[in-house]
């Protein structure tokens, strides 16, 4: 049998018979193998950070349903550690830092990033995955982007409003941004590892984004995404970048100027229409609703198809525009990738 590159041709904006698929979060809390898994090693990072549990998670799906990208399973936090900052994550709660960043002096505290010494089941859970994919699906590696991981550092959990690192923003700017800078650089050496580990192509989260105007998106989000790009592009141009923003239909035009390759798109756009905003030849990454999931098979085969039909035969990787959600059927991500893998393009 053939390798399948797909995803990969997708990236490049190349014409195929149909849009490859993976879903975000497509290793996790939906399936029965995971949840068993996790009876057993309740902590989450014990379940990201020990490589052959992670490795095993993250192929949980590829075995399941053999989609055309298998994401390591990992969480956007876990470099943090690596430069001083320590974190949990609750299962029912989410992340919890330990010391919120509130000061220039604990900014100024913080290490120098170095993959090897800081993450090292990385290399292991790549290489794993990589050795039983073979080149039947694209892998995937992922980040958290500089403004989503200091919204999390200096609020010290998930928030609503985000007015922490708002008001910091707005009264101390000169903190977030040596904050930023910092994150990004971070960032970057972590994009060219799991490059180097084998990740073929790399999706960046700036989930918290969305929460802001173009103005302070443009202050404060882009010009760090645009640090990590550059920093990767200059040494490995040719691996192709996705860029995620929850929310993003305030700030979509100027994602591009990120440099990324790839713009995943969330499922409050409609998808020719934020095609028509980038621009044709800028692939695309989405956008069906999570919740379409609950629907009957019927249903979702339907919305399915509207999207793949918005998004047009070139430059489109089929995936939902957020997270698959905890209590989604099993049975109903398995008729999603079996419904796109089934389509041709005319």
């Amino acid at each position: 049998m053939g390798g399948n590159d797909r995803l990969l041709r997708a990236a490049r904006g190349e014409v195929l018979d149909r849009p490859p698929v993976w879903m975000m979060r497509q290793a996790g809390r939906y399936m029965k193998a995971y949840r068993d898994l996790r009876e057993k090693y309740p902590t989450f990072r014990e379940r990201s950070e020990i490589a052959e549990l992670a490795a095993e998670i993250s192929l949980q799906p590829f075995r399941a349903f053999q989609p055309d990208g298998v994401i390591m399973f990992s969480d956007i936090l876990t470099p943090l550690a690596g430069i001083g900052i320590n974190f949990d994550i609750i299962e029912s709660k989410g992340p919890l830092i330990e010391s919120p960043i509130r000061t220039q002096a604990q900014v100024n505290a913080l290490t120098e990033f170095d993959p090897e010494q800081s993450v090292p089941f990385v290399r292991q859970i790549l290489t794993t995955i990589i050795e039983e994919v073979k080149d039947q699906a694209t892998i995937l590696g992922f980040v958290g982007a500089p403004w989503t991981l200091a919204a999390y550092c200096v609020e010290g959990k998930g928030s609503k409003d985000y007015s922490v690192i708002k008001s910091m923003a707005y009264k101390e700017p000169a903190i977030i941004h040596s904050f930023l800078t910092k994150l990004a650089k971070m960032i970057g050496a972590y994009v060219i590892h799991q490059i180097e580990c084998g990740a073929q192509v790399v999706q960046m989260f700036d989930s918290w984004a969305g929460h802001l105007c173009p103005m302070d998106y443009a202050t404060f989000a882009l010009p760090y995404q645009k640090m990590v790009v550059d920093q990767v592009k200059a040494k490995y141009p040719d691996t192709p970048l996705i860029l995620y923003i929850s929310g993003s239909a305030g700030v979509l035009d100027l994602m591009p100027k990120s440099g990324v390759d790839i713009v995943s798109v969330d499922w409050t756009m409609d998808l020719a229409a934020a095609r028509d905003r980038l621009g044709h030849d800028l692939p695309v990454q989405g956008n069906l609703d999570p919740c379409v999931l609950f629907a009957e098979q019927s249903y979702i085969k339907e919305r399915i198809l509207e999207v793949v039909q918005k998004a047009g035969n070139k430059g489109h990787i089929m995936n939902l525009g957020h997270g698959i959600l905890a209590t989604t059927p099993e049975d109903n991500a398995r008729f999603f990738f079996e419904t796109v893998k089934g389509l041709r393009y005319e």
